[in-house]
């Protein structure tokens, strides 16, 4: 029986291929577990409607990262905090500050996309890393300030 995969099956096939495999384990295996569908004309049109409507919707916020991160890198962001004699802070510049300091300026940045190795304890200019997309990702310009 000709099945279309829904998703990866080990030692069988990935998603989206059409393999050949025995009825009875395509039958009473795939099709309840929701792993495969019988290959018929209409499920594999609409098996490849799904996948061109995935990949134009993902070359867009492709885009829009890159859009993003030509923005922010233009940009630095200010961040004051109270520091005591030779620029050391009391307390630290975390991931959070750094959000709320780009939110500020009309950017939604997830703080768990900040990539920061260490707290920032000084004062002075800082790049920070931050991961706008699966492998897009922009430096940000924190200039912490004394308050």
């Amino acid at each position: 029986m000709k099945v279309l995969l829904k998703k990866d099956v080990k030692k069988l096939g990935s998603k989206g291929e059409i393999i050949e495999a025995a009825d009875g384990y395509a039958r009473n295996y795939l099709m309840p577990r929701g792993l495969a569908v019988e290959a018929t004309q209409q499920k594999i049109k609409e098996m490849k409607e799904k996948e061109a409507k995935k990949n134009r919707l993902e070359s867009e916020k492709r885009e829009d990262a890159k859009k993003l991160k030509s923005k922010i890198e233009s940009e630095k962001f200010i961040i004051k905090v109270k520091a005591g004699d030779n620029g050391r802070l009391f307390g630290s510049v975390n991931t959070k500050d750094i959000a709320k300091a780009a939110s500020d300026k009309g950017y939604d940045i997830d703080k768990r996309k900040i990539d920061l190795d260490d707290s920032i304890k000084s004062l002075g200019m800082h790049s920070i890393k931050v991961k706008l997309y699966d492998d897009i990702t922009a430096n940000l310009k924190i200039n912490v300030k004394e308050k």
